[in-house]
């Protein structure tokens, strides 16, 4: 299993300030990593898989026969999970049809949301970093979590 450790990751000095523009599949690196105690770990095909306090938060999931193109019956190759804190906000985002979050009948019952990465413009920077410090937050510690939120008061 490895590790990240050192400088930050090239792509993350790319990151405009500008939380309005759509979302990238880097941001999701940069973003994840930047929650405390966060780790990567690289799954099967070399996934990676962020974890605080080894939880997942947030996983670059394998292709899987639950989640497949409607035309094609193609599996998608860029399905990537989100955990959410309840089945509320699960609903939540997932409810609207024309979302880019969606699940499958494998999900039902955990508290997760899917992504395909090819959706992920239809996101803002501001959208997407809220849904991943929502993952952080549904899995970290009730220590960690409360540390984070004392620290970044909603505006």
């Amino acid at each position: 299993m490895h590790r990240l450790t050192g400088p930050v990751p090239v792509y993350a000095g790319l990151v405009s300030g500008d939380g309005s523009r759509p979302a990238r599949v880097d941001d999701i690196h940069e973003r994840a990593l930047a929650m405390p105690h966060a780790t990567v770990e690289y799954g099967t095909g070399e996934n990676p898989i962020y974890q605080v306090g080894g939880k997942s938060f947030i996983f670059f999931r394998n292709p899987r026969p639950d989640a497949v193109d409607p035309e094609t019956g193609q599996r998608y190759q860029d399905v990537i999970v989100f955990w959410v804190g309840s089945e509320a906000d699960k609903e939540a985002l997932v409810r609207d049809q024309t979302s880019p979050f969606f699940t499958t009948a494998h999900f039902d019952g955990h508290p997760s949301v899917l992504l395909r990465a090819s959706r992920i413009g239809e996101l803002t920077l501001d959208e997407l970093t809220e849904v991943i410090q929502d993952a952080w937050l549904a899995r970290a510690s009730a220590r960690r979590a409360r540390a984070w939120l004392d620290a970044h008061p909603p505006s």
